[in-house]
């Protein structure tokens, strides 16, 4: 049997691997980061139910939006070499199959916002927009990673209103300091796909400036994005561990930019699979040490 026919005959793990379930992990550290500084703040302790809404609201919500942008951009996929074997364009999952998918994440996503409280369901649509406006912002503006950085800084400030029910300027710091740093990644990976992009007219800031171009505008927002994670430092009175994790943020957005050239997009997935998800482990990993030695509880 085939692999796709293995796939095929199993719709939930072919769905689960459309997604990309497992890269889930890269935008919970930062969602945890907000919730778990914003329980420290307001009386100390963990809240575990809180917390368990969050991460299936979170993993939620991402699949959707990964469900959605395979389908929409399922044509635009067939005709770039490299996402031609997506399963949406080989036929191990049926376009049926991810409209489920897609539809059952997001009622998950409402059903989890609704069981934290009634602001965070107020917002919700809110989040969702983003989420399916950014593989439609390729066909109408050459910055659609703005789109990306937009819906993912939804993620630390839904995070904080989930466990205060109330706005905050600091988890909007926390936000925006994300949705840069994945904005400015995404310029980075849009590097790799400019030739079939131009050829099939999907824009993108590399396919209308050029790679240099994009490399240098990633380097400008991931300097704000350290500049953003030292303000909410400040804003939330974060201790030493706070700005060790902050050091090896800043080491690794270095490391990223050295092997990633205009002449030499070979490592260009190492900086995307090891490094950003290095970035996230080990800032979470500081900022709950840190949080622990301020004396955040287990409950």
């Amino acid at each position: 049997m085939t692999s796709d026919a293995q796939a095929t005959s199993n719709p939930v793990r072919a769905f689960l691997r459309l997604v990309m379930i497992e890269h889930s992990v890269f935008a919970l550290p930062f969602a945890y980061i907000a919730a778990l500084t914003a329980m420290f703040l307001d009386d100390g302790r963990v809240h575990w139910w809180e917390l368990l809404l969050i991460t299936v609201a979170m993993v939620s919500l991402r699949t959707f939006a990964m469900a959605a942008n395979r389908i929409i951009d399922r044509e635009i996929d067939a005709r770039n070499p490299r996402t031609a074997g997506r399963e949406l364009v080989t036929g191990a999952v049926s376009v049926r199959t991810a409209q489920i998918g897609a539809a059952v994440s997001l009622a998950v996503f409402l059903g989890a916002a609704a069981l934290l409280n009634p602001l965070c369901l107020a917002l919700a649509p809110a989040a969702v927009v983003p989420m399916v406006v950014y593989p439609y912002g390729k066909r109408f503006t050459d910055f659609p990673h703005a789109i990306l950085g937009l819906a993912q800084a939804i993620g630390p400030i839904g995070a904080w209103i989930a466990v205060t029910g109330t706005w905050s300027w600091e988890a909007v710091l926390l936000g925006l300091a994300v949705g840069i740093w994945i904005g400015g990644f995404d310029l980075i990976f849009g590097c790799q796909d400019v030739a079939a992009d131009r050829a099939e007219g999907v824009r993108s800031v590399p396919a209308r400036f050029g790679i240099a171009a994009a490399l240098y505008g990633a380097r400008v927002a991931h300097g704000v994005t350290v500049l953003l994670l030292a303000w909410f430092g400040v804003a939330t009175g974060a201790g030493l561990p706070w700005w060790a994790g902050l050091a090896l943020v800043t080491a690794a957005f270095a490391y990223e930019h050295a092997i990633v050239r205009p002449g030499d997009l070979s490592r260009l997935n190492r900086a995307f699979f090891t490094v950003n998800g290095f970035i996230g482990m080990a800032l979470f990993a500081c900022a709950l040490a840190d949080l622990a030695l301020r004396g955040l509880s287990a409950g």
